[in-house]
């Protein structure tokens, strides 16, 4: 017999296939898996092939955080492969790009 594990209040699971999709610009979806009550909030960011931000994509108020699950993204001055953790502190920026498609986990600390 297997005992039934609670999970903590507050804890949440969301499947990234059931979370809603906002096309952001042509091939570049974003999919909200969280948001927490002080604004922090995380997404998964899906870019086709070929496709990149049509501007600076400054980081305000706070921080980004960039997990790269598939493909390869540019950040406009170098690729970075599957696997690869990136955090852009408040206000940097970047101009995502992709080649070959990529799937991005992103974290806003501070929203």
């Amino acid at each position: 017999m297997q005992a039934e594990i609670l999970a903590q209040s507050g804890y949440t699971s969301v499947s990234v296939n059931d979370a809603p999709v906002r096309e952001l610009f042509p091939g570049i979806r974003l999919r909200p898996l969280w948001k927490g009550p002080t604004g922090a909030h995380a997404n998964v960011l899906e870019m086709d092939p070929g496709t990149s931000w049509p501007h600076r994509d400054v980081h305000e108020p706070g921080p980004e955080e960039v997990y790269v699950v598939t493909g390869t993204f540019n950040d406009g001055a170098r690729d970075h492969p599957p696997g690869t953790f990136l955090h852009a502190p408040a206000g940097t920026w970047h101009v995502p790009a992709t080649t070959t498609g990529c799937t991005l986990f992103l974290f806003y600390p501070e929203g």
